[in-house]
């Protein structure tokens, strides 16, 4: 198994004008990612509009990701559902193509209670054979919420469950069995602080250098360095949750000229007011005339 830890970026997905996917795009964005500090990429995330992705072009877009950047990087596929027998189908076609791990978030919509949780998790495991399986716990999109204990009763019976995305910021903390992965960009000091492996990341198409510095800095034990490059990139997190994502994140790598803002309804493109949100905190971090040198 590859180890799950370090900067990962949820990378967005490319789509052509008239709104197909685009794999040399892809390619390019992945590449540029890598290039910029990020350890690994997770594709087909909800960053990456997995809902209106069809499992062909989760798959298509897997291997051209793994063509362009997996021997040196890690490669994660979403392949999370709230239909069991989806999730265990596309989980098993993710691995066969080769990923390295696969995200699977909590079960969204019909609310399974815990024991549900429990087999929806031990099913979706066994379908990824030995292949690491990462928890997905975001309860403002899911609704409910996979606590501490539930966890550890979830990687304790399944061996290829090794560690969570953890989105809720209220429980961000070291879960036995499992490695702990920041869900959300504000959180990623404080869970490296706490002994986490790192994070699965937004920001991080934009400040791969800087969030990277991050995780070298605290792997070193320079904890007060992390804080202070932390702090800088604050206006950074800011902006990327000005409206729904990836709505500011593709804004932001268009204005940097690595892929064009195009996406499937029902997300549209920043409005002017959102637009100029991000613009000024790329420009104030410095990165818009980086981008123009």
């Amino acid at each position: 198994m590859r180890e799950i830890r370090g900067v990962i970026t949820a990378m967005a997905t490319a789509f052509a004008t008239d709104g197909a996917l685009d794999l040399d795009a892809a390619r390019r964005l992945a590449r540029h990612l890598i290039s910029s500090g990020s350890h690994g990429v997770v594709v087909a995330g909800t960053t990456g509009e997995s809902p209106t992705l069809s499992d062909d072009e989760k798959l298509r877009l897997l291997e051209a990701v793994l063509e362009e950047v997996g021997e040196e990087a890690l490669v994660i596929c979403g392949t999370g559902s709230n239909d069991t027998r989806h999730a265990c189908e596309l989980t098993a076609a993710a691995c066969a193509a080769g990923a390295h791990g696969v995200l699977v978030v909590t079960p969204y919509y019909n609310k399974p209670n815990p024991a549900g949780l429990r087999a929806h998790f031990a099913a979706v495991a066994r379908a990824a054979g030995g292949t690491p399986v990462v928890l997905y716990n975001i309860p403002s999109r899911c609704v409910i919420n996979l606590p501490p204990a539930l966890m550890r009763e979830i990687a304790a019976a399944s061996p290829n469950v090794v560690a969570v995305k953890q989105a809720n910021d209220d429980e961000l903390a070291e879960v036995e069995g499992l490695e702990l992965l920041a869900g959300n960009d504000e959180a990623f000091l404080r869970a490296l602080e706490l002994g986490g492996a790192g994070g699965i990341l937004v920001a991080s198409h934009v400040a791969g250098t800087e969030m990277r510095a991050i995780w070298d800095a605290a792997q070193a034990g320079e904890i007060d360095r992390a804080r202070e490059l932390d702090a800088r990139l604050r206006p950074v997190y800011e902006a990327m949750g000005v409206t729904s994502n990836p709505i500011p994140v593709k804004t932001a790598l268009e204005l940097l000229g690595v892929i064009e803002a195009n996406f499937r309804l029902p997300m549209v493109p920043a409005s002017e007011t959102e637009h100029e949100a991000v613009r000024a905190a790329l420009d104030s971090a410095g990165m818009l005339a980086t981008s123009r040198s």
